[in-house]
């Protein structure tokens, strides 16, 4: 109904213009004292004629509104055929769209390739740069002092940020290496908190877990990404204390740490993109991507991560790993 009356919206200059010629007609002959009939006649013909090429017109300009509205929801219009059209100006808005469509096509092939070369760099420098990483490491093997600890968490750290470039890049890539099967959660859960052991170690925090005996299914590598993620920060805030991990039936994987918390307003908005918050302001340096990059990872792997905290007391991160088994490789 509502495109019926803009359709005749559009066409009521014709409408008014007949009606003038109309009454034009019967005041003539009015005047020349002929037969009003003569004229009331014909154009009862002619409004008839009328009403039945406007609804031929409106079916036709009904059609094309509805594939000009199919159009709009696809980005690529120039493998998409226009509706035909005889009017000139409709002809130079098409042609219009169509070389808006080939520059827009050439840009976004531009910005993929430069992406795809981008990407390309930062993994071949984020593999160069882990050799000499791996190099201290094996030196520090034989060290136990508190400078030998102290470096081994910095460089801890340092492969941190690499592995976060690369994720940052990666995420969104259509290459992205995503192996959903069933893991042991203990499995994964270990290879995270080896790579935090000697922090732990170092700031005399406690960790809390027993192994759960579970299976879930999700990609091993990224959901490591993310509970490292998460380890990482409630080692960062936490002074002192604990930090407790567990699973429940319902396979909610909780990491619950004794730290600073996290104010109520930056609560909401701590999965935002580059969001630091208080404490990420008072740390210095926060990128506000860790966080983020978790929730994504969890949205690709079809988890939900959740946070609860209260200043003072502490921060719990809830990974909620249920999947559906159609998954399963």
């Amino acid at each position: 109904m509502k495109l019926f009356l803009q359709y005749l919206k559009q066409r009521q200059k014709i409408y008014f213009l007949c009606l003038m010629f109309f009454l034009i007609f019967c005041i003539s002959f009015l005047l020349y004292r002929l037969p009003v009939m003569a004229v009331i006649y014909p154009s009862l013909l002619c409004f008839i004629a009328g009403i039945i090429v406007s609804v031929i017109d409106f079916k036709r300009v009904k059609r094309n509104h509805e594939l000009l509205a199919r159009i709009k929801g696809i980005t690529d219009v120039i493998e998409i055929a226009m509706p035909e059209t005889n009017d000139i100006q409709n002809k130079d808005y098409q042609e219009i769209i169509r070389l808006i469509s080939d520059e827009h096509n050439r840009y976004r092939t531009g910005a993929n390739e430069h992406f795809s070369d981008m990407v390309d760099y930062y993994t071949v420098w984020a593999h160069q740069i882990k050799t000499p990483i791996a190099s201290m490491r094996l030196t520090l093997q034989n060290e136990d002092s508190p400078l030998a600890r102290k470096i081994y968490s910095d460089l801890h750290r340092i492969e941190q940020y690499v592995e976060m470039v690369l994720t940052f890049l990666r995420l969104n890539s259509e290459s992205s290496d995503y192996i959903i099967k069933e893991y042991s959660i203990d499995n994964i859960i270990k290879q995270a908190v080896k790579k935090f052991s000697h922090e732990f170690i170092g700031r005399k925090v406690s960790l809390i877990y027993e192994p759960v005996n579970e299976t879930v299914i999700t990609d091993e590598k990224w959901l490591s990404f993310v509970i490292e993620q998460v380890l990482s920060n409630a080692l960062k805030y936490t002074k002192s204390g604990s930090v407790t991990i567990s699973l429940n039936k319902d396979k909610k994987l909780t990491v619950t740490d004794t730290g600073m918390g996290i104010a109520p307003e930056d609560l909401p908005r701590i999965f935002e993109k580059g969001y630091t918050g208080f404490n990420g302001r008072a740390d210095k340096k926060a990128t506000g991507l860790g966080l983020y990059l978790c929730k994504c990872i969890c949205n690709n792997l079809g988890h939900n991560i959740s946070a609860e905290s209260q200043i003072d007391k502490g921060t719990v991160i809830t990974i909620d790993l249920n999947q559906n088994k159609i998954h399963i490789e």
